[in-house]
């Protein structure tokens, strides 16, 4: 890292919706790392349940908005850092946000929305750091050409205004992105099938563990800072896989070797969710 390159990370700037788990260390990595300016936002409080994943989360900050703890979380690393902070409001002035960022690292899970946030990315010309719902840490750049998540995986929220998507539609994504993880990554091997079901079905909420929540967040943070110095390399929009366990990439199968196993993979999931 170059003193220029310190420099520009000094004057970059990112937008962090969701500050808990991957958000949340995600922002943690990139305050360290020396970028300056921040947007970030969260519609939750800490809660006990929390401290097993989250680095902003502690005995001090649960029960206190995550968005203002996290700030002064941030703060206390970094005192002359900027950060502004949004709840529930970011949604609708996403479009002040974006022009007043280089990049954004999506750390929420709600999918009407992340359907709102990456076409919003795209008017603007942002990229989108993101991670999948997967056992094993993950991560994904969406550049402003690249196709949306929603596109990419067919959601059935295409063409359909994102305060409009329902409960059900939200399912369907999720079991989507399912699928695409079980496809083109070994995580099968690594979670429990009734847990996942129940967090398929709605009645679960999803299960995090701490070393894989913080490897993906570091991940992401990664490569937002590639975003802000415009390095070459790193992850495209289809992203790639860490496995841990075996110490290895996983990067998505070419489409010859996908099709088939999405054969079996949509057997398994109709099996399972019955």
């Amino acid at each position: 890292m170059t003193e220029d390159e310190q420099d520009r990370l000094r004057g970059g700037s990112v937008f962090i919706p969701g500050v808990g788990g991957m958000g949340g260390a995600a922002f943690m990595a990139l305050v360290r790392a020396g970028v300056g300016s921040f947007v970030i936002a969260d519609i939750d409080d800490f809660e006990v349940s929390n401290l097993n994943r989250q680095l902003f989360a502690t005995l001090d900050t649960v029960g206190r908005e995550k968005a203002e703890a996290a700030r002064d979380g941030a703060l206390r690393i970094n005192p002359d850092a900027r950060v502004l902070v949004h709840g529930g409001e970011w949604t609708a002035q996403l479009d002040d946000i974006l022009q007043r960022v280089d990049v954004v690292v999506n750390g929420m899970d709600d999918a009407a929305a992340g359907v709102h946030l990456y076409r919003r990315a795209k008017a603007h010309g942002k990229t989108v750091i993101d991670a999948y719902a997967s056992p094993l840490p993950s991560v994904t750049r969406v550049g402003p050409a690249a196709p949306r998540l929603e596109e990419r995986l067919s959601y059935p929220t295409v063409g359909v205004e994102w305060q409009a998507v329902t409960p059900g539609m939200k399912i369907e994504c999720l079991m989507r992105e399912i699928e695409y993880v079980l496809v083109h990554s070994s995580s099968h091997k690594y979670v429990d099938l009734d847990i996942a079901g129940e967090v398929a079905a709605g009645t679960r909420s999803r299960f995090s563990f701490s070393t894989m929540v913080t490897m993906a967040g570091t991940m992401m943070a990664e490569e937002a800072i590639r975003v802000i110095l415009r390095r070459e390399g790193g992850a495209d929009h289809r992203g790639w896989f860490f496995n841990p366990h075996a110490g290895r990439v996983e990067k998505p199968l070419p489409a010859v070797l996908a099709a088939p196993k999405k054969l079996v993979v949509r057997r398994f999931m109709k099996r399972f969710m019955s």
